[in-house]
């Protein structure tokens, strides 16, 4: 099993963006410093406390700071660009990191985010699937491109000087484009087999309960049977330390950054969004019930080195066989605790864990 990151990120909003950026820089930074393989960022424009509004540009940033850890959208919310400004941005990304990038994709589910850029209450699929057809064949075409859907249009027909390269948009450094991840949140999603019809891997979230994560694989495998687990990474939440008790105050407990995670989380996902169903088995139950106090505990392993590793064995026990570990980078609140957790996950933990699974 390889080990990755996943940094949505969320911070309290009362902290300063020049602040958070740092924090957040400086853990992928580690990241890669500890051997960790990828690590993914996601983007919102209308949230304080998911303050990176452009994953690209903050990625960026970190192509010359990073040696060996590929670099990956988590994700670009494709509804909320014009294609060709996400075709060229990709690719210009990923011919700075030399083919060290993963191009993670999403209709985006932030509702603000929707509201802000006018697909409020739109078919926001439609837009997100005529977005990726067209940044593909940007990419496969040539100049003048004349692409025209029922959302945007691409051409360079009346401006083009193509013997001087003006109106032609950069191809990426991968060919024939940079491997193409989506992320899976809905139980038995049907997007899951899409996806995998079209050769793009699933990332399931760190929010859900393990039998919606385990319903993501069946659809994957509907779509691409020949598929191994090898194609499947899935996010946790996870905090290890050198004290039991110091891990279930910090990794479940209300002055965590992991209590504040899922409270924000919850208030966003199910208070204005609608989607309690991602955090209960009986759909009978009231969303009333769902709270951080008895959502943290579920959903954060939390522990020391064998402690975790047990319990990463029976989370994948009951999922199915992803290939990829996500930990999810949650707000410094203690920034010793936070990389020493990094650092045991990566030099204990998964040695322990690929130990036994080799067994």
């Amino acid at each position: 099993m390889k080990l990755g990151t996943f940094m949505m990120p969320l911070h309290p909003p009362s902290r300063q963006p020049w602040e958070t950026y740092v924090e957040d820089r400086e853990a992928i930074i580690l990241a890669d410093r500890l051997g960790y393989s990828e690590a993914l960022v996601g983007e919102h424009v209308t949230d304080l406390a998911e303050n990176v509004t452009s994953c690209c540009m903050f990625l960026a940033s970190l192509a010359s700071e990073t040696k060996q850890i590929v670099l990956g959208t988590g994700t670009v919310n494709m509804p909320n660009s014009h294609p060709a400004a996400i075709a060229a941005q990709v690719a210009m990304l990923d011919h700075m990191l030399k083919g060290r990038f993963i191009f993670g994709i999403s209709p985006g589910g932030l509702m603000s985010d929707a509201e802000v850029f006018g697909n409020f209450k739109k078919d926001r699929n439609a837009i997100f699937l005529e977005s990726i057809n067209m940044v593909l064949d940007i990419w496969k075409g040539e100049a003048p491109y004349n692409l025209k859907g029922q959302f945007f249009e691409v051409t360079t027909q009346n401006t083009q000087i193509p013997e001087i390269g003006q109106g032609k948009i950069i191809k990426p450094y991968q060919k024939p484009h940079p491997p193409i991840v989506v992320t899976a949140v809905a139980p038995h999603s049907k997007g899951v087999t899409e996806a995998a019809k079209r050769g793009w891997t699933p990332i399931s979230a760190n929010f859900l309960l393990p039998e919606w994560v385990a319903s993501h694989w069946p659809k994957y495998k509907e779509g691409r049977p020949e598929g191994t687990g090898a194609d499947w990474r899935v996010a946790k939440s996870i905090f290890v330390s050198d004290s039991e008790q110091t891990a279930k105050e910090y990794g479940h407990g209300s002055k965590g950054p992991y209590w504040f995670y899922f409270k924000q989380l919850i208030r966003k996902l199910v208070g204005a969004g609608g989607r309690g169903n991602l955090f209960k088995l009986d759909q009978n139950e009231p969303d009333a019930s769902i709270n951080a106090d008895t959502m943290t505990p579920k959903l954060v392993l939390a522990g020391t080195v064998n402690s975790v590793v047990e319990q990463i064995l029976a989370f994948r026990e009951k999922v199915g066989p992803f290939g990829t570990l996500y930990y999810p980078c949650h707000d410094w609140v203690d920034p010793k605790l936070a990389r020493r957790s990094m650092q045991l996950m990566a030099e204990q933990v998964m040695p322990k864990v690929n130990a036994a699974l080799k067994e």
